[in-house]
């Protein structure tokens, strides 16, 4: 079979995709014989021209329940946070199983782009972009729920250290302290990554959109790109240097979080698996919301040829390997329990799976280690529907993942008499369904007005890009 691109061969099994596994031949990341003007063309229609239907039936529900957010938050603060159903021991309760499962999936975000970018692996090019703003949007609805948890945010500032008159300093052995500052470094870091490898392509919009408002908004975005030599060159300094900044933060971050947990003196929680544990089932759940945004737009978008089976199938496995991890890391903290010895410590892990919450526990098991079970299978990793839903299986998995650890744990401590189970209310339903409105209105703003696919590094990856292959 004739390839479509020269030294590009998709090989006589996979013909009309690109996921053979042939390692003789190099599979294109770009299909559908598109050249360099064909990728900017359809990249940059998507935000130069009117917004399509389906984008108003979906943005405007979005911005819907992002009004109710705030909404709720705002009912909150004028009655009090004994709207929700936090209690004693249950202090933690809904606010925080929310912040840990949106630094979650803010987290796979700068991995794809930072890590990978490192390694040098290719295919992350068509999928970057939303990756990062995805960890963006992520870390913005994780930052909310902290800020509200404290009861009176608008005295969060205490949280920093400044000289005042009260002589109150904070507390710097506490990792819920330190929660703060790796939480907000991780944002900016990524915020600034994110932005400074848009900005050739902001550029590339400057230069196409009609419109005058546009053209100023984007020339100003764009920061006098001129796309010289020069330009090019301290881009990509730039960009390689916040890589390699951003590469150890994806480790740091959620590692943060975990120790908010793993210092604690309570029975499933005092371990020292939690910070790899926590990481792994961070990127796990960021790539099953990659998968759950990409699918979806590569069709709504008209971006099958540059978002192509391949990287599903890249992602997909990911998916799958990181779900292993945690999977194994279930299992070993039940093996800890029984080892140990420890009373407590057994008894918190048989009150999981057969107490009050073992709907909770039963639900975490099914979606975060049957479902990736399926990605084994590659004939399953190439159809977007399967994939979809065991995506959207590990999402759900992920939060009662996080559900599970933190309620049990409290409900249940050493002594039998502060033992309370936590039932949510109506304000904590609504509250974390709300918060999605946020994050897609956030998202498809972006899919909007912004470069939705990394056009200057998409072109590198296809093979008009490299001279020996003409």
């Amino acid at each position: 079979m004739a390839s479509i691109h020269p030294g590009y061969d998709l090989g006589p099994r996979d013909a009309g995709s690109n996921t053979g596994d042939d390692p003789t031949r190099r599979a294109p990341l770009v299909l559908g014989g598109l050249g360099f003007r064909d990728v900017t063309d359809r990249v940059s229609r998507v935000a130069v021209s009117w917004p399509a239907i389906w984008w108003w039936v979906l943005f405007v529900p979005a911005v819907g329940l992002a009004g109710l957010f705030f909404g709720l938050i705002g009912y909150l603060v004028t009655t009090g946070v004994g709207v929700w159903g936090n209690n004693q021991p249950n202090a933690w309760g809904f606010p925080i199983i929310n912040f840990v499962f949106w630094v979650g999936i803010g987290h796979a975000g700068t991995l794809i782009s930072a890590i990978l970018f490192l390694f040098r692996q290719n295919w992350r090019t068509s999928i970057n972009r939303f990756a990062e703003a995805m960890t963006i949007f992520a870390v913005v609805c994780a930052g909310i729920f902290p800020a509200i948890h404290v009861g009176r945010p608008w005295l969060a500032y205490w949280l920093f250290p400044y000289p005042n008159q009260m002589a109150m300093w904070p507390q710097f052995r506490s990792p819920l302290l330190w929660d703060v500052f790796a939480v907000s470094t991780y944002a900016s870091v990524s915020l600034l990554f994110w932005y400074t490898g848009m900005v050739p392509d902001i550029a590339t919009l400057r230069d196409r959109t009609k419109n005058r408002i546009a053209k100023i908004g984007y020339g100003i975005a764009s920061l006098g790109w001129t796309g010289s030599s020069r330009h090019w060159s301290r881009f990509e300094k730039a960009y390689l240097l916040l890589a390699a900044l951003c590469t150890p933060l994806v480790l740091s971050v959620h590692s943060v979080v975990s120790f908010d947990f793993a210092v604690a003196q309570l029975p499933g929680w005092h371990t020292t698996i939690f910070p790899p544990y926590f990481v792994a089932g961070a990127i796990f759940g960021g790539f099953a919301m990659v998968l759950t945004l990409a699918i979806p737009a590569r069709y709504l978008l008209g971006f099958k040829d540059i978002i192509t089976e391949r990287h599903i199938d890249n992602c997909a496995k990911v998916m799958l390997g990181t779900g292993m991890i945690v999977a194994f890391a279930y299992t070993t903290e039940f093996f800890y329990a029984w080892y140990s010895g420890h009373h407590y410590e057994k008894a918190i892990f048989l009150f999981r799976p057969f107490g009050p919450y073992a709907w909770a526990f039963w639900t975490m098991f099914l979606c975060n280690i049957c479902a990736p079970q399926l990605m084994w299978v590659k004939r399953f990793r190439l159809n977007p529907w399967i994939v979809m839903i065991s995506a959207m299986g590990v999402n759900i998995g992920m939060w009662f993942e996080r559900f599970v650890i933190t309620i049990t744990s409290l409900s249940n401590d050493f002594l039998p008499s502060s033992w309370a189970l936590f039932e949510a209310t109506w304000v904590d339903g609504l509250m974390f369904t709300a918060s999605f409105g946020l994050f897609f209105t956030n998202f498809l703003l972006f899919l909007k007005f912004l470069p939705t696919v990394a056009i200057s590094e998409v072109k590198t990856v296809m093979p008009a890009a490299h001279a020996s292959h003409h």
